[in-house]
């Protein structure tokens, strides 16, 4: 296992459809091109399993288990190029007609944490709800890789400091987000500005992986515990890679230790 000062992260770009066999052997692509590189985590967007705009009741009809095809080929992969992988997943749950918006990490071991979306988009003009059963409060997603421990949000969850706060809270260093990030005004900037937030906030790195256009804003990003930029894509699809360094999230955490000094706690209501 790679130490943590040589752990390379990849964030991978890409357009998800309507084809669930299509996606993954896109997937398989761009997990061999990192891997290829170097990469030991691979971080994919939100919906990589399956994705149609604007949605609709066929999502109800592609959600798989955690025992399906997507997940069960995303560990055959890790096995394959020995890296870890966050990917979303469209997952059938118990609710009918609707779905989880779930993100998944997942080693040649098996599953090693599970996120479902807690903060629908139910928002600038846009229902999510409508096919979308929200996730449990109150327990964060995380798992440790090369002496990092990173924890899961998703999309929508980036405009919520509580989220990232409950993760930094369960010793999180780093911050994954895989997204479906909609296009429209201002969008981008709000991409961009609150994922630098939430690193800033929480001393923690923050990698994030979205949908290319025309849908999506596109510009993954991997950000430092200060808020820098250190790899990103622009707005097409593509692999982007970089170092994450433990010790910079602790020289971090000790010049500004706004973890420690708080006053207020994250309460689920």
């Amino acid at each position: 296992m790679p130490s943590a000062a040589q752990l390379l992260v990849a964030v991978c770009q890409f357009a998800p459809v309507a084809d669930r066999l299509r996606n993954r052997m896109r997937i398989a692509e761009l997990v061999d091109e990192a891997a290829g590189r170097g990469a030991a985590l691979v971080v994919l967007p939100e919906y990589s399993s399956y994705f149609t705009d604007p949605m609709d009741a066929s999502f109800a009809a592609n959600g798989e288990t955690l025992t399906g095809e997507f997940v069960t080929g995303l560990r055959g992969l890790a096995q394959e190029r020995g890296v870890t992988i966050v990917a979303g997943l469209v997952e059938a749950s118990a609710e009918a007609g609707r779905v989880h918006n779930t993100v998944v990490a997942v080693s040649a071991a098996g599953v090693q944490a599970v996120y479902r979306k807690q903060h629908l988009y139910d928002a600038f003009g846009q229902t999510e709800s409508d096919w979308i059963a929200a996730g449990a409060t109150g327990e964060a997603a995380v798992f440790e890789l090369g002496g990092l421990r990173f924890g899961m949000m998703t999309c929508y969850d980036l405009r919520f400091p509580e989220v990232a706060r409950t993760l930094a809270d369960a010793g999180a260093d780093a911050l994954l987000v895989p997204a479906e990030w909609v296009r429209g005004p201002l969008k981008e900037h709000h991409w961009t500005t609150l994922l630098a937030a939430r690193a800033i906030e929480s001393t923690s790195y923050v990698i994030a992986a979205d949908h290319p256009g025309p849908i999506g804003v596109g510009h993954s990003q991997i950000v430092d515990p200060q808020g820098v930029v250190v790899a990103g894509i622009g707005a097409g699809e593509g692999v982007a890679l970089a170092p994450l360094d433990a010790g910079l999230v602790a020289r971090t955490r000790d010049v500004n230790p706004v973890l420690r000094l708080r006053r207020y706690r994250v309460v689920p209501r």
